[in-house]
């Protein structure tokens, strides 16, 4: 399993015990991404379906699931979580001013990710350093604690 990437970030902190200080924090930095095809394509590696097979049922899956949530309703979507209907809504004075056509915007489909599938175990870490001349750190073993030094 690969490590982890992260930066240090600089940052004046606005609340909290280092309210108007400057702490440093990790923040993630991406790899590389894994496109659709590519992860059908492993998905029907572990299985009989062609890579074909793997998109047409993501796909389907996720239209019923959207046509589901227009409707008003919640979707489990087993180990991935749960969709929901979420929207935002202006506010008025008074509650017979409210007009939905004008008062509420930007309906979406929210994920509520399932906090056992989507929490990441047994992760290390290494310093992505993009400084010229600066080799990343030695990747941290999980359980470490990982302190990082200003330059």
């Amino acid at each position: 399993m690969r490590s982890l990437l992260y930066k240090i970030r600089k940052q004046k902190m606005t609340v909290g015990k280092y309210k108007d200080k400057e702490v440093y924090t990790a923040i993630p930095t991406g790899r590389e991404r894994v496109g659709h095809r590519e992860f059908c394509e492993e998905v029907a590696r572990a299985t009989t379906f062609t890579g074909a097979e793997v998109e047409a049922a993501l796909r389907l899956a996720a239209e019923v699931a959207k046509r589901h949530v227009e409707n008003g309703e919640s979707v489990d979507f087993g180990d991935i979580g749960t969709l929901t209907p979420t929207f935002r809504s202006h506010a008025v004075p008074k509650a017979e001013d409210f007009d939905p056509k004008r008062h509420i915007t930007r309906p979406m489909v929210r994920l509520r990710a399932s906090r056992r599938y989507f929490t990441i175990t047994h992760a290390s870490y290494e310093r992505a350093d993009d400084t010229p001349g600066h080799a990343p750190s030695e990747p941290a073993k999980p359980g470490d604690t990982v302190t990082a030094k200003p330059e």
